[in-house]
C-alpha cells in the first residue's frame, strides 16, 4: 500500500466518522471552475497604507506592561512613557506591573503600581471585597502625552496602534486583543488598518538590526568594546550594560539611526539568526534570513516556544513555601492576607533578580510580618519552629524575620524552567532550517538572569554568537514601533494554519466515501471537500494573494454562502475531519443580476503574509464584492 493510499484511506475513515456540516447547513454550495488555482503577489488588491502622524506600541506582558512611541515625522526618536509612579528599590520601573484593581462593585480603579499600592492600603477586612488581578495581559491606552508633543489637538484617527503578542499565540487570542481595542475605543471596526497586531519575537529581530556595539552585550565573544573583559563572570556585562541605562533613564527618547547597526552589517544575503524572546509568561522563539540589499526578513521556521516565562521560578518558590509552611496554610494566606501575599512576592522578585551562578553568599527575604503573625494564629507554632522541622535544610530562619535562602536553593528554583527552555532551543537547532545559525539573540526581562545566560551558553558550545541588547524589557516596545512605522519589513512568514473553504465536487465512485453522496437536481456531489488555499507552515510573502474561482452549485441561487476553514494539520481532505473549524463566512447577494456567462464566476481571495488574515469574494459578472473578517472566536 503506497502512502498516498494510506493518507486517502485515513481521509475516508475520518469523513465517515464524522456528519457531513454542509449537510447540516443546508447551503446550497459552490463548486470549483477549471482552472481554479492561481496564487500571486497580487499589490493592485492591497490597499495602500494609510498615513498616520505618531505610532504607538503597547506590550502587555504577563508581568510588567509598557508603552513607547515615534512621529512619523522623526522615525529615528523612540519615546517611551515617563517613569510610573510607584516602583520597588532595585528594579527598573520604565514599566508597571500588569495589575488592575476593581472596586467591590467591579469598576476600574487603577491599574499597574497605583493599583498595587492602594490595593496594599486597604483594610484586610475591605481588601477582600475589591478585586485585584496580576500577571495578565489586558490592554490600556493613553493620548494625552501625545498631544503634549504635538503641541494641539490630537485626534485619535492620526495614530497607528501596534499591540505585541507572543508568537506562539493560536489565531483567538490575537483576535480577541484586536476585538477587546474595538470593544475599548482604542481602534473603530470601520477602521481596522489602525491597529496592527505585532509578534513578539518579530519586533525585538527589528529593533537588533539598528544595533550598535555599544547597544549590546556579545556573550559569545565577550569583546572589549562592551564594557568588559573575556575574564569576567557571566552576568557583568550585564550589570555594566544596566548601570549604562540607569544614567540614561531619565532621557525617555532613544535615537534609531537610519542605518543597519555594526553586527547587522556582518550578515549577508541568506544568513540566519534566532532571536529568543524570554517574557514573563512565555518564551517565543524565530528563525529569520537576512534578504538583501533592502535587508527585509524572511521567517525560515514558525514561532515555537511554551510557557517558560520567569513566573515559573515564581510557581516554584510557592512550591517551596508549601512544603515548608502546608498548602492549606498558604491557600488561607493568600485569601486572608492577599495584600501581604502581594509584599511577599514583591520581596521574591527583588531577591530572584540577584541569582548568579557564582554567588555564594546567601539571600534574604522579607518575610512580612502579618505572615508570621498568621502562622502563629493557624498552626500554634512559630514560623521558625516550622524550618526547623521541615526538611528543607537550605532554607533557614534569620533574627532579622527574613528567610535565608542558599544560592543553590535559589538556583534550584530556576532549574525547571531554564530546562525547559534549553530543552526547546536543543530541539530547534536539530531543525535541518535551523542549521548554520550566525547570531542568537537573547531579548525580554528574563534574558537578563546571568542563569539563563550560562545555560543558553553551554547548550551552544560556541556555535552562534549569543547577542544580549541594553535594556532588554525595552526591546520588543521599540521593535514594535520600527514595525508600525514599516509593517512591509517582514517579507516572508509561516503560515501557522492551514485554510480552505468548503466545496461540492463531482461524486466518483471508489474515491469518495458514500457518506459524503449529496443528489441535487440530478447531480451527484460530495459534499464536505476541503479546498486547500494555503497550508501549515508554508513561506508565504506579504500581501500574497491566493485567488479561487467558483460557480453556484445550483445556477438559480439568490445568495451564495462561502464557509472558511482552518485546521492545524498540513493535509485536510474534508472539513468534516477532527481539528478543522469554520473561521469564517463570506455571504454574496447575487439576487436581481444575471450573468452573461453560461457559469457565473465567483472569485474567492484570501491575503496572507500578515500577522492576521483577510478574505474576500467577488462576482466576476457584475462586480459585487463582500469581505470576511477571520472569525476564531465565534465559531
Amino acid at each position: 500500500m503506497t502512502e498516498y493510499q494510506t493518507a486517502t484511506d485515513k481521509i475516508i475513515a475520518d469523513a465517515m466518522a464524522n456528519p457531513s456540516p454542509a449537510k447540516s447547513m443546508g447551503d446550497p454550495g459552490i463548486t470549483p471552475l477549471s482552472p481554479s488555482h492561481t496564487q500571486q503577489n497580487d499589490t493592485d488588491q492591497v490597499q495602500s497604507e494609510p498615513s498616520f502622524v505618531v505610532v504607538v506600541a503597547i506590550d502587555f506582558g504577563t508581568t510588567s506592561s509598557g508603552y513607547a512611541y515615534a512621529f512619523t515625522k522623526e522615525p529615528e526618536c523612540i519615546h517611551t512613557m515617563r517613569r510610573w509612579e510607584g516602583g520597588d528599590p532595585g528594579v527598573s520601573n520604565q514599566k508597571t506591573p500588569t495589575t488592575i484593581l476593581l472596586t467591590p462593585d467591579r469598576k476600574f480603579h487603577s491599574f499597574g503600581y497605583a493599583a498595587r499600592d492602594f490595593y496594599h492600603d486597604l483594610d484586610p477586612s475591605e481588601s477582600k471585597h475589591w478585586l485585584y488581578l496580576e500577571k495578565f495581559k489586558m490592554k490600556l491606552h493613553t493620548t494625552a502625552e501625545l498631544s503634549d508633543q504635538t503641541g494641539g489637538e490630537f485626534d485619535n484617527n492620526d495614530v497607528r496602534w501596534v499591540i505585541t503578542v507572543p508568537a506562539i499565540w493560536k489565531m483567538p487570542a490575537k483576535q480577541f486583543m484586536r476585538e477587546a481595542s474595538y470593544k475599548s475605543g482604542l481602534v473603530s471596526r470601520e477602521n481596522p488598518e489602525q491597529l496592527i497586531i505585532a509578534l513578539e519575537p518579530e519586533a525585538a529581530s527589528i529593533y537588533c538590526r539598528k544595533l550598535r556595539l555599544h547597544q549590546m552585550v556579545d556573550l559569545g565573544t565577550q569583546t572589549t568594546q562592551n564594557g568588559f573583559s573575556p575574564t569576567d563572570n557571566v552576568g557583568s556585562g550585564m550589570t555594566q550594560a544596566k548601570e549604562h541605562v540607569r544614567r540614561n533613564r531619565q532621557s525617555r527618547t532613544f535615537l534609531v539611526e537610519n542605518v543597519v547597526g555594526e553586527l547587522w552589517s556582518e550578515l549577508e544575503e541568506g544568513d540566519r539568526y534566532v532571536v529568543v524572546d524570554c517574557g514573563g509568561g512565555t518564551v517565543d522563539l524565530t528563525v529569520h534570513q537576512i534578504r538583501l540589499p533592502e535587508g527585509h526578513l524572511k521567517e525560515l521556521y514558525k514561532a515555537s516556544g511554551g510557557p517558560y516565562g520567569s513566573i515559573g521560578i515564581d510557581y516554584e518558590f510557592e512550591k517551596l513555601l508549601c512544603k515548608i509552611f502546608g498548602q492549606d496554610f498558604i491557600d488561607q494566606f493568600k485569601i486572608k492576607r492577599p495584600a501581604a501575599w502581594v509584599d511577599l512576592m514583591i520581596a521574591f522578585e527583588s531577591r530572584k533578580r540577584a541569582a548568579a551562578p557564582d554567588r555564594t553568599n546567601p539571600l534574604n527575604i522579607n518575610l512580612p510580618f502579618s505572615f508570621i503573625d498568621y502562622y502563629k494564629k493557624f498552626r500554634g507554632h512559630s514560623v521558625e519552629h516550622a524550618l526547623r522541622k521541615s526538611n528543607v535544610d537550605f532554607v533557614k530562619w534569620s533574627s532579622q524575620g527574613m528567610l535565608r535562602m542558599s544560592p543553590d536553593a535559589m538556583n534550584s528554583l530556576f532549574k525547571p524552567t531554564i530546562d525547559h527552555i534549553i530543552q526547546h532551543l536543543t530541539e530547534l537547532f536539530e531543525k535541518p532550517e535551523v542549521s548554520d545559525i550566525k547570531f542568537l539573540f537573547l531579548v525580554g526581562g528574563f534574558a537578563e538572569s546571568p542563569l539563563l545566560q550560562q545555560a543558553v551558553q553551554n547548550m551552544l558550545q560556541g556555535r552562534s554568537r549569543i547577542i544580549i541588547p541594553h535594556d532588554v524589557g525595552l526591546t520588543i516596545l521599540k521593535g514594535a514601533v520600527l514595525f508600525g512605522l514599516d509593517p512591509s519589513v517582514i517579507k516572508v512568514r509561516r503560515s501557522p494554519l492551514t485554510y480552505g473553504v468548503g466545496v461540492l465536487n463531482r461524486f466518483v465512485e471508489g474515491k469518495h466515501p458514500a457518506e459524503k453522496l449529496l443528489v441535487k437536481d440530478g447531480t451527484r456531489w460530495c459534499t464536505d471537500v476541503f479546498d486547500t488555499f494555503i497550508a501549515a507552515d508554508q513561506s508565504v510573502a506579504l500581501g500574497e494573494m491566493v485567488k479561487r474561482s467558483y460557480t453556484p452549485a445550483k445556477p438559480s441561487q439568490q445568495v451564495i454562502v462561502i464557509h472558511v476553514y482552518c485546521s492545524e494539520k498540513e493535509s485536510v481532505g474534508f472539513i468534516s475531519e477532527p481539528g478543522v473549524r469554520k473561521c469564517g463566512t463570506l455571504r454574496l447577494d447575487v439576487s436581481g443580476t444575471e450573468s452573461t456567462a453560461p457559469r457565473r464566476e465567483i472569485q474567492t481571495l484570501m491575503q496572507f503574509g500578515d500577522t492576521e488574515i483577510r478574505a474576500m469574494a467577488v462576482d466576476v459578472s457584475t462586480g459585487r464584492t463582500v469581505k470576511a473578517s477571520i472569525d476564531f472566536l465565534s465559531q
